[in-house]
């Protein structure tokens, strides 16, 4: 059965068919929506797009198949997703559904309804089934932003290092900024927290060494993205 998935053939499109399979990337789209947007952080124009990628793949993969070359459909979808997703910075979840779409269009483009119904449910089960559980979760870790407020005086290279690998797997320097009209400094780290528990005992022992300035700890939130 699945030997026949990938033999070259043509496909003899009826009204039926084509409703059938525009219905079919309509539903399935939808229930890409729905899954990306399980506990995770979302735009409305990226879920929308999600919603519409299956139907718009169908479309394409339908109208080059119609020649009987279903090569030129893929060179043709090939083109389309590169030109429109190559300056989109996403993470790893949105590139897995973005893939998933496509696939979901690709299948009821050529005609494989079943297919594309059968390993959606399978995509679902097996997406939901991870997000709900502990798979891939690093203890009581967290990532955070400090903005931390140093006097002008202050000799800010490598201060805060030492209290930086305590506390953290890992942390970066990213950023120094003037305030105040340049009476004191803002520098900006991204650091992994070992214990999320510890994040007031870091803040302060930043304090005693910046002279009580503010300290802003803040969550990273996740990329979302406008498409």
């Amino acid at each position: 059965m699945l030997q026949e998935l990938f033999k070259a053939h043509s496909v003899s499109y009826t009204l039926p068919s084509i409703v059938g399979s525009v219905v079919a990337s309509i539903i399935l789209g939808l229930l890409v929506a729905t899954v990306y947007m399980y506990r995770n952080t979302y735009s409305k124009n990226f879920v929308i797009t999600l919603a519409t990628l299956p139907l718009l793949v169908q479309l394409i993969i339908m109208l080059v198949n119609m020649n009987g070359n279903l090569g030129t459909g893929m060179a043709v979808l090939g083109a389309f997703s590169l030109i429109r997703f190559r300056s989109v910075a996403g993470n790893s979840r949105d590139i897995a559904t973005i893939f998933w779409a496509m696939g979901v269009g690709l299948a009821a483009g050529m005609g494989y309804i079943f297919y594309a119904i059968f390993f959606s449910v399978v995509v679902t089960i097996y997406l939901l089934i991870l997000n709900s559980s502990s798979f891939g979760n690093r203890g009581h870790t967290a990532e955070r932003e400090l903005k931390i407020t140093i006097p002008e005086d202050l000799d800010f290279p490598g201060l805060f290092d030492d209290l930086l690998k305590k506390y953290g797997y890992d942390f970066s320097y990213d950023s120094v900024k003037t305030t105040t009209m340049g009476s004191v400094y803002e520098l900006s780290y991204y650091i992994k927290l070992k214990d999320v528990k510890d994040e007031k005992h870091l803040i302060d022992e930043i304090r005693v060494r910046n002279g009580n300035m503010p300290v802003v700890s803040s969550k990273l939130s996740s990329q979302t993205n406008e498409l």
